[in-house]
């Protein structure tokens, strides 16, 4: 366990100068994610420079088994908290090869709409708030949760602090810190009313066309 953990951060930028991009996009059912990496020559910062890629779209639920190919269009780039060193993460969209976005990139419209320039010269600021609820790996209940059980009324959960209110907080702060690592304009955390739900805010900011 040693050595794989040694491998896992081991650091390349001292013996190549080549870098992993993870190519990142949505799959079929439009919650879930996919994702892999392919080896770059070198450092690049602009997502137009970097290569289109493709994949199997019949094996997301995004393509027919008789045309099966879908390519990936690089839309922003991100420091990789994983990896990290000089390793990013590209964030995609999908076309057909013909250059059609596939019906689950909803991106496509929206950059359609935003670049309008009676649209862009509103310059709309924006923020999102993501809620979501920690579960334990093998029961699927919330922490914080007894087994099979329910926890106390909400009160002293939102905002709580302590070891008995805000279950997951490692987590979340895990989670805080890699998005920040990233480049991700996270603006702020904190916990819900129910044991084990938490929420993360990011923005403001201006739409450029970019996934910040």
């Amino acid at each position: 366990m040693s050595l794989l953990s040694d491998l896992i951060n081991l650091n390349l930028s001292g013996t190549t100068k080549k870098i992993i991009a993870e190519y990142i996009w949505i799959g079929g059912s439009g919650m879930d994610l996919r994702s892999k990496a392919r080896t770059l020559d070198g450092v690049v910062s602009d997502p137009q420079k970097l290569p289109k890629w493709n994949y199997d779209g019949s094996s997301t639920g995004q393509a027919p088994g008789e045309d099966s190919e879908v390519i990936l269009y690089p839309q922003a780039i991100f420091k990789d908290p994983f990896r990290r060193g000089n390793n990013i993460l590209v964030m995609c969209d999908a076309y057909t090869p013909a250059g059609e976005p596939i019906p689950t990139n909803k991106r496509y419209n929206a950059a359609k709409i935003f670049s309008h320039p009676d649209v862009a010269a509103e310059v709309p600021w924006y923020g999102i708030e993501q809620e979501y609820t920690l579960l334990q790996k093998d029961l699927k209940w919330p922490i914080g949760w007894p087994v099979g059980g329910y926890p106390g009324p909400q009160g002293p959960y939102y905002c709580g602090a302590g070891a008995d209110k805000a279950f997951g907080r490692d987590v979340v702060d895990s989670h805080y810190k890699a998005c920040l690592y990233a480049g991700i304009n996270i603006s702020g955390i904190n916990g819900e009313v129910m044991p084990g739900q938490w929420e993360f805010q990011v923005g403001p900011f201006c739409w450029d066309l970019s996934w910040r």
